[in-house]
């Protein structure tokens, strides 16, 4: 019986790092990072109110710069440039620091051009690190105040330039971190979502194989037994045509009994399989150590030489715990049908020894039939090759030891140790 390979902990659908250590940046959704894509509705939204923003703040800063009466030639380059600055919005997602940057400095000579400055500063600090929108605000404030010693405020003194400017760079700089703070909280609560879904997935498709597992331990461990008695008295009736019709009639009673018994065992263990697994369950169908003489002499009536040899110690009547009886039981059930399967005819010995305190050790031994060539012979009855590393996985779920092979003696032996508590 092999065991289903368990999905592995990690899936491409999962984040690359554990739950608590998730570094979400809304850096990565910029289309600088993700190369071009189109935009969405909310973005065209989002950018036309911006751009009108630009030009109504541009337009103000305009009208307050003119009142020094430049140039009519100023005026008009200040409007072109001013112009060219609110265009340049429509890229700011794709060079935000590099616009912001170009745009901060156009801004010491042109007074149209203060509102897309304000945007490129609040657009830094939504989509950058806050030491790059920090070095940019920097170089904002630094250029506003250069722009007010190129157009001096005739009202206000320039104490109140400073502080006035310093105040609006530095709010629009916080909002700005906090919008982007803000978008941080969504895209990791949503990168939680979508790590727990594919938790929540992986820990169904383990529950999947577990049930599979289940289910081939039980079919396993119940029906190979029953099936390799029907092989055997089948194989009887083929080899002995000519057998008294009373043994043929016994060996049909054996045939549709076993049968019968099959089917029962198949239905119990659909049963349990449908109902919640539990170790402790009264109404398991699963056979404790009081079975197996009744297995014996199950094996003995299909033509098997079986000699038993309890050497248990402790107090009358003494029992280990279910879990390991049941293991002890389907060692010595998983032992005898190899021995039906692979070495027909040969003598078999069950040992068992240990008791309360000092474990329960289960030893099967059979000689090895050998063909004429002095190799072992295959067997007469199919076998998937695997009970046995099933074997090993109950044994080891019940926390005991399993070691099989072929002795020196040129015996096959199955010994398991059981932990039994004093």
């Amino acid at each position: 019986m092999t065991t289903p390979a368990v999905p592995p902990a990690t899936s491409p659908e999962l984040p690359a790092l554990l739950p608590g250590m998730l570094r979400v940046d809304p850096d990565d959704a910029d289309p600088a990072r993700r190369g071009r894509v189109r935009r969405s509705v909310r973005d065209w939204i989002v950018d036309t109110l911006c751009f009108v923003v630009a030009i109504l703040i541009g337009l103000m800063t305009y009208d307050s710069a003119m009142q020094n009466d430049p140039p009519e030639l100023v005026q008009l380059i200040d409007l072109i440039v001013g112009a060219l600055a609110c265009v340049s919005l429509w890229w700011r997602r794709r060079w935000p620091v590099q616009l912001a940057v170009v745009v901060a400095l156009l801004a010491v000579g042109v007074s149209s051009a203060a509102g897309a400055g304000i945007v490129m500063l609040f657009t830094v600090a939504v989509h950058r690190r806050w030491p790059i929108a920090a070095a940019v605000a920097a170089v904002n404030l630094g250029t506003a105040l250069a722009f007010y010693g190129v157009y001096p405020d005739p009202v206000l003194a320039f104490r109140w330039i400073v502080l006035l400017s310093a105040s609006v760079v530095a709010a629009v700089t916080l909002w700005g971190m906090l919008v982007r703070s803000r978008r941080q909280l969504v895209l990791s609560l949503r990168e939680r979502a979508h790590q727990a879904e594919a938790e929540a997935a992986l820990r169904v498709e383990r529950a999947r194989h577990l049930e599979r597992e289940r289910i081939a331990r039980e079919m396993h461990d119940v029906l190979a037994h029953r099936i390799s008695l029907l092989s055997v008295h089948a194989g009887a009736l083929e080899y002995r045509p000519d057998a008294p019709r009373a043994d043929v009639a016994n060996a049909a009673g054996v045939i549709r009994a076993s049968a019968h018994q099959a089917l029962q065992d198949l239905r119990e263990i659909i049963g349990v399989l449908r109902a919640p697994s539990s170790d402790d369950d009264p109404d398991r169908p699963q056979p404790m150590l009081a079975q197996l003489p009744a297995l014996v002499e199950e094996s003995r009536q299909a033509g098997m030489r079986v000699s038993v040899v309890d050497e248990l110690t402790g107090d009358d009547g003494a029992e280990p715990p279910p879990a390991v009886a049941r293991c002890a039981y389907r060692v010595v059930q998983e032992a005898l049908t190899n021995v039906r399967k692979h070495a027909r005819g040969t003598g078999v010995c069950v040992t068992l020894t240990g008791g309360p305190g000092g474990g329960l050790a289960v030893e099967v031994r059979n000689r090895m039939p050998v063909g004429s060539a002095g190799r072992a012979t295959p067997p007469e009855i199919p076998g998937t090759g695997t009970g046995l590393i099933g074997l090993a996985e109950r044994v080891g779920l019940a926390g005991g030891m399993l070691e099989h092979g072929i002795t020196r003696d040129g015996d096959f032996r199955v010994h398991a140790w059981l932990p039994w508590p004093a």
